[in-house]
């Protein structure tokens, strides 16, 4: 089983990047790919979800329409545009897949990908 981030960077604020995550190994059927952040001294939040069967999506409040989550179910990946980055976005963003759609138990974690923004 294997979960494994890429894409994060140094970036200024008002850029964007783009997450990526590969999942594989696993046997879950009705997955969701979900990506969270862990800030410094803050606990890890979710960021976004995708369904597997469905591509439905859900979104943290905070981003406000400035990230979007999509995915290839083929290839058990997921993608995370992040644009309008703000310095408060900067965190370790890691890649989870959960057991049950999008039904907040990730189940299996990345190691995650540094992202920082700077004002």
């Amino acid at each position: 089983v294997q979960v494994v981030e890429s894409g994060g960077g140094l970036v200024q604020a008002g850029g964007s990047l783009i997450l990526s995550c590969t999942a594989s190994g696993f046997g879950f059927s009705n997955y969701g790919m979900s990506w969270f952040r862990q800030a410094p001294g803050k606990e890890r939040e979710v960021v976004s979800c995708t369904n597997s069967t469905d591509g439905a999506t859900a979104y943290a409040d905070f981003e406000k329409g400035r990230f979007t989550i999509s995915s290839d179910n083929a290839k058990f990946t997921a993608h995370l545009l992040m644009n309008s980055l703000k310095p408060e976005d900067t965190a370790v963003y890691y890649c989870a897949v959960e057991d049950w759609y999008c039904a907040g138990r990730p189940a299996l974690w990345g190691r995650g990908t540094q992202v920082t923004v700077s004002s």
